[in-house]
């Protein structure tokens, strides 16, 4: 039974900076496709980053990237997303998930079946 518990969520101004933690505990995956994706009220789930767990193999939406970072610490057990240059258009639910590899690939983070309950992220 996986287990991600996502934390580092909050309010913040335009141009800050937030890092999401994910604590994974269980029979995680964190082994294989790690990311985040974020949902806004209104908008459509969407896919924020991926990685491609120890390597440094990462995948980022058009609308992220050259700001934010995903990162892993195993020793941990934890994933990260550093976020700077925050806009109001980055405000939504951000969650954690882990997902196996298909034929060598990650697919969306959007996609991955096991997910933590997420934490706020609002940019005003």
């Amino acid at each position: 039974h996986v287990q991600l518990v996502e934390s580092g969520g909050g309010s913040v101004q335009t141009g800050g900076s937030l890092t999401l933690s994910c604590a994974g505990s269980g029979r995680t995956y964190f082994n294989w496709c790690m990311g985040w994706f974020r949902q806004a009220p209104g908008k459509e789930r969407e896919g924020v980053a991926v990685l491609y767990a120890g390597t440094d193999i990462t995948s980022y939406a058009d609308s992220v990237k050259g700001r934010f970072t995903i990162s892993q610490d195993n020793a941990k057990n934890t994933l990260y997303l550093q976020m700077d240059s925050l806009k109001p258009e980055d405000t939504g639910m951000y969650y954690c998930a882990t997902d196996q590899l298909y034929g060598g690939t990650c697919r969306d983070a959007l996609d991955f079946p096991a997910r933590g309950q997420g934490t706020q992220v609002t940019v005003s």
